[in-house]
């Protein structure tokens, strides 16, 4: 591949990948966040039946943290 089209290919990825790191900090929709309840729904069943313990509570606490 000649080094003109290596220095283009390099060129038109570093406009594009900045892209998608863009259009991932868009609100989550009412399906994302309907979705999360319901998962917070059959992880809170979980934990009825099984109770997390000490390292599960501060994981869980880090996630919500972060944003996870």
């Amino acid at each position: 591949m000649p080094r003109g089209k290596i220095r283009a290919f390099v060129f038109v990825v570093g406009l594009v990948a900045p892209s998608f790191f863009i259009t991932a900090c868009v609100q989550k929709g009412p399906a994302q966040r309907a979705g999360a309840s319901l998962d917070q729904a059959v992880q809170d069943m979980k934990d009825a039946v099984d109770p997390p313990g000490p390292a599960q509570k501060a994981g869980r606490a880090l996630d919500r943290a972060i944003g996870n």
